[in-house]
């Protein structure tokens, strides 16, 4: 499947040329505040992805209700079929996947399937232990693996795993009843298993960029998480063991496996809401939970969940019905960061469960069905900077200048929209191209980031700046404001 930004979009209509009469009648203010713009801006952090992994349960099974229990309608997982069911707010920028299976046949335990999400495949070792010569789960190639490929390419990733920081070292798996209260939890019961951190089983990437869960936080306000972000709960917060004594949620007490599911329900319904109000989301990030494998069964009956939240995911509660698997996630990590795809071999005995061959990384469908007009989220080194509002003497007009600048080294396609989200009541934008109907959050209006005299076309190239004049109309003289969003599709019909 290819990713293409412009695939599925159409012109637009530019500045008319009154409006350009308007803003050469006022060159001096404008030209001023350029001046002061280019002076004292610094570059954004663009977009990321975070991948939370979740563990042991199937989307749907022959029988809903043996256990473990499905998670596609569990009264025990609201949140998450809150984000599968259409009309649903929390549903508003998320698609899941409902024919998305085992990356082979035969692929367990679980730590398999953490390699397969970081190699393309699992190399045919399949035990839970931590990574020892002993266990032959530490002779995979060091070099031809997701992260490996990022610390190449100078693309920025971190791994964030809940209590590692109680372990002796991130290859070092821990559990115990004595740790600091979880925040989620309330109890002092700990579980870092190192099982499920991908990145521990090969050597360049085992204690590279490792960092507890708390560090999440902190690099979302600061704006400082990586292009790719891998983020692993301990084993009572991604849904693989019950805390003793079961667990409360939202008034009701659970047991068992479904205690299981509402810890890993309650821990993604206060994780998820900060990562969507970070800048690293807004900028056209992207959010997968994720899920290892599936329990039962490895056949076309038994599916794996598979989540998406993105401004530009196709949104309330897409379901594609396009076969994906691990393969599929490494595949689309790929082709967003511009990286050649892993061959690792496939063992010949682990056959895709849909019959149609080996889950190979170049053959498999990427995620992109998720995505609106079939587009993979880019993740642009995009900055945007707004300048001095001028408000016109005797007049309702405020124009001010925006900056966006490509800080990445490949060209950003046309056509290219602003959006201005949460603008507020004493300010509409005059010159809007229209509002966002189909890119939540919807109606926010937008401008198309055209051409301009000196390059006369719609791209951004590598460290290019494109001015966008901004027309507001205004009776208060009071500060206009607003977020921004560069979408590098049409945001509307």
């Amino acid at each position: 499947m290819h990713i293409d930004w412009t695939n599925g979009t159409k012109e637009m209509v530019g500045f008319t040329s009154s409006l350009r009469g308007n803003f050469q009648r006022h060159t001096a203010l404008l030209g001023a505040a350029v001046t002061g713009l280019l002076l004292v801006t610094q570059p954004a952090q663009a977009g990321g992805v975070f991948v939370i992994a979740m563990e042991n349960h199937n989307l749907t099974q022959p029988n809903p209700a043996s256990n473990p229990q499905q998670i596609l309608g569990n009264p025990a997982a609201p949140y998450l079929n809150s984000l599968m069911t259409p009309g649903n707010p929390n549903a508003a920028q998320s698609s899941y996947a409902i024919r998305y299976f085992n990356g082979g046949v035969g692929g367990h335990p679980s730590e398999p399937n953490y390699v397969w999400a970081e190699a393309g495949t699992d190399f045919g070792v399949h035990t839970d232990a931590d990574p020892r010569d002993a266990n032959g789960n530490t002779s995979y190639d060091r070099s031809n693996h997701l992260t490996a490929q990022f610390t190449a390419a100078g693309i920025s990733w971190k791994n964030y795993q809940e209590d590692v920081q109680l372990s002796l070292s991130a290859t070092n798996s821990a559990s115990g009843t004595n740790g600091p209260v979880n925040p989620y939890y309330g109890t002092t019961q700990f579980n870092y298993a190192v099982k499920h951190n991908p990145m521990a089983f090969f050597a360049d990437t085992a204690v590279e960029n490792v960092f507890p869960l708390s560090q999440l936080f902190l690099d979302l306000s600061a704006n400082t998480v990586g292009k790719y972000n891998w983020i692993t709960p301990n084993q009572f917060d991604d849904a693989h063991s019950a805390l003793n004594g079961g667990f409360t949620y939202l008034g009701t007490h659970y047991t068992g496996d479904q205690a299981s599911i509402a810890q890993g329900d309650n821990f993604l319904s206060q994780v998820i809401p900060q990562i969507m109000a970070s800048p690293a989301y807004k900028d056209n990030g992207a959010i997968i939970i994720w899920w290892d494998e599936t329990e039962g069964g490895d056949d076309t009956n038994h599916t794996i969940p598979e989540i998406v939240i993105s401004p530009l995911a196709k949104g309330n509660a897409y379901a594609s019905s396009v076969v994906m698997s691990h393969s599929s996630d490494v595949k689309t990590m790929e082709e967003i960061f511009g990286l050649s795809f892993l061959n690792n071999p496939i063992p010949t005995n682990e056959i895709s469960p849909t019959g149609v061959g080996f889950n190979n990384v170049a053959t498999v469908n990427d995620l992109s069905d998720l995505f609106i007009h079939n587009v993979v989220p880019q993740v642009p080194s995009v900055s945007v900077t707004p300048g001095v509002q001028v408000h016109i003497p005797f007049s309702h007009d405020v124009f001010q200048i925006v900056l966006i600048k490509n800080n990445g080294n490949t060209t950003i396609p046309s056509p290219i929209f602003l959006a201005l989200d949460n603008l507020s009541s004493n300010g509409s934008l005059a010159n809007a191209d229209g509002v966002t109907s189909v890119l939540a959050p919807l109606g926010s209006p937008y401008i198309e980031v055209g051409d301009d005299d000196n390059d006369r076309d719609d791209v951004l190239r590598p460290h290019q700046t494109k001015v966008v004049i901004l027309k507001f109309e205004d009776s208060t003289h009071a500060p206009i404001t607003y977020d921004t969003r560069v979408l590098p599709v049409v945001p509307a019909p």
